[in-house]
Parts: structure tokens; C-alpha cells; sequence
């Protein structure tokens, strides 16, 4: 009897404690589905006024197609303009703020062409010159410059300078009864050549008024001083010695030599050529008027020449008549 009592016990413990796990489960459930939304498989209901309508349909298709309209899209999300790069600009203690050098170097050489009277007594011939100056920006600069323009002596003038000065041998041995047989006797000279040229330091203002891509275009004017040489050389027999001998050549000697000193002018016109894209170096191209209002001095020529003036001291006072030219260079400047 009393085992039978524990097992009605435990079986009735057994039946309660299942009835409460049930009633758990049950609440668990309930709660889950009040708060998670339920997965419907099914297929929506097609509606009748969408088999029917085409306005109806239209507009739903309109909705669905603007919900995907990838091209707005894309123009709502369009990237900017693409941007141009130009040659990369840097600041530093030799650059200006566009960019440019604040220093500029020079060197050219080329032709050099007398204009006017001076035409009318020397040769075209040849010269260089080499400089160096501030650039403010990329279209104006100053620049300091050293030229050095050579000339020669045209027949003309050598004709006339040789006749001058065999005029004033002639005259020297007669007035002081020098014969040929006399070891103080000058014979007359065989030949003349000679050369003049035209050293000067300027200061040029430089004003660039076109710069394309790889052309440029500028115009230039300056002041300065000027010097101008002439020689006249004559052959004339010398003797050299070595430890073989001695022996004679023939070299120029120079007999009479005229110096002028004057401020000048100078103004031109040049086009230049970028030589990279890159790059401040440009090739130039280059012609200028040069004009020297040299001082005046008295003198002889053949036409003026006596017994009298013979031995003065200026046999050549063309040297010192009003100089102008015109310096055709090429060169390159950075």
C-alpha cells in the first residue's frame, strides 16, 4: 500500500511539471509571432484592374521602373569635369610668382652689318655677346650685356689710308734729306690691312609681348658705353729664333691704332623658340640698331695733307665720326 501511494505521487508530479512545460512553450510561441513578421510564399493576387487598366498597369510599372532607373542615377552621382594640368609651378627663393626665373643668362653671336655713313668706311663682319640680368616676370626683364662687334676696313678706305701714309713718308724723308741710301731713310709701305672693332657694356630693358606655346616674340632697348678701336697693320718681315736656328716670316705689324669713347643706344626686335615645353631655355633670334654719337675730331686725309700738318697725330679722324650698325645674332637664352 505504501509503495503504491509513492508512485501515485511522483506520477502525479510528473503530469504537473509536463503541463507547465507545455503551457511555456505555448506563451513562447505567442510572443514570437506578435513580434516577428510572418514569411508569406504565396504569390500576390494579380489585381483585375491591372489585367484590365493600361493606365493602371502603366503606372505601376512606372513606379517599379523609376525604383531601378539606374541612368538618374548615375546623373545624380555623375563625376566633375575632368581638370587640364598645366606645367607644375614652384615657388622658391628663383622663381617669380608666375613661375618664371627670376635670373636670365644670355649668350648669342652672328653678323654685324654697318648702316649709314659708317657704311660708307667699314666691312660687315662678325660678333658676340654674352649677358646676364633680373627677369620681373615672364614677359619683362633687364639684362646687362657685354658685345663685342668686329668690322673690317673696305678698299676704299684702305686705298685712301695707305696713299695717306706713304704721302706722309714722302714728305718726312724730303723735308729732312733722307735718300734711300740713308739709314734713317722710311721706305714706302708695301701694302695696308687692318680691322676695327666695338666693345660695349649696356643695360637692356626686354618687354615680351607674345609667348605661345613654342614661339615668342619680343622687343628690346638699351644705353651703354661704348669703345671703339681701329688698327692699321702692315706685313712686315720678322725673325723668329729656336734651338734650331733662327728664321724669317711674314707678319702684320700695326703702325697707327685710334681709340673713341662714347655712350650709345640700342634698340631691336626678336623672336624666340621654347626649346622644351618644360623648360625656361629659349633659342632666340635677334636684330638691333646700334647708334654711337662718338665726339668729332679734327685730323688729316689725303685731301687736307701738307708740308705742315704731316705730322699730326690723327691720320684717320673717321674713327670718330658717328658710328651705326646692326648686330643680326642668334643664341640662346635660360
Amino acid at each position: 500500500m505504501k509503495t503504491q501511494n509513492r508512485l501515485i505521487f511522483f506520477a502525479s508530479r510528473t503530469v504537473a511539471l509536463s503541463a507547465l512545460l507545455g503551457v511555456g512553450m505555448v506563451a513562447a510561441q505567442a510572443q514570437s509571432a506578435a513580434t516577428e513578421p510572418k514569411l508569406n510564399l504565396q504569390m500576390p493576387a494579380q489585381s483585375q484592374d491591372a489585367m484590365f487598366s493600361s493606365s493602371s498597369a502603366a503606372n505601376e510599372t512606372a513606379v517599379a521602373e523609376n525604383h531601378f532607373d539606374f541612368v538618374a542615377a548615375a546623373k545624380d552621382h555623375a563625376q566633375p569635369p575632368s581638370r587640364r594640368y598645366g606645367r607644375p609651378r614652384y615657388r622658391g627663393g628663383n622663381t617669380n610668382a608666375d613661375g618664371s626665373n627670376k635670373w636670365a643668362f644670355m649668350a648669342d653671336a652672328g653678323l654685324t652689318q654697318p648702316v649709314s655713313t659708317t657704311h660708307d668706311t667699314l666691312n660687315p663682319s662678325w660678333g658676340f655677346g654674352v649677358g646676364g640680368g633680373r627677369n620681373f616676370n615672364k614677359t619683362f626683364g633687364v639684362l646687362v650685356q657685354f658685345d663685342y662687334d668686329n668690322f673690317g676696313f673696305n678698299g676704299n678706305t684702305l686705298g685712301n689710308q695707305l696713299a695717306l701714309y706713304n704721302r706722309i713718308i714722302s714728305i718726312f724723308d724730303t723735308q729732312n734729306g733722307l735718300s734711300p741710301g740713308n739709314p734713317n731713310y722710311v721706305p714706302a709701305l708695301p701694302g695696308l690691312d687692318g680691322n676695327t672693332h666695338v666693345m660695349s657694356l649696356t643695360l637692356n630693358p626686354t618687354y615680351t609681348f607674345y609667348s605661345g606655346e613654342g614661339l615668342g616674340a619680343y622687343v628690346v632697348g638699351g644705353v651703354g658705353f661704348y669703345h671703339k678701336v681701329a688698327d692699321f697693320t702692315t706685313p712686315t718681315l720678322s725673325v723668329a729664333c729656336d734651338a734650331f736656328g733662327c728664321y724669317q716670316y711674314q707678319a702684320n705689324q700695326i703702325i697707327d691704332h685710334y681709340t673713341s669713347n662714347a655712350p650709345g643706344y640700342n634698340g631691336g626686335f626678336g623672336i624666340t623658340y621654347k626649346t622644351s615645353r618644360f623648360s625656361n631655355s629659349h633659342l632666340f633670334a635677334e636684330a638691333r640698331y646700334v647708334y654711337i654719337p662718338n665726339s668729332q675730331r679734327t685730323g688729316i686725309t689725303l685731301s687736307t695733307v701738307n708740308t705742315t700738318n704731316y705730322l699730326a697725330t690723327n691720320d684717320f679722324p673717321a674713327n670718330s665720326n658717328h658710328t651705326s650698325y646692326m648686330p643680326i645674332k642668334v643664341g640662346i637664352r635660360f
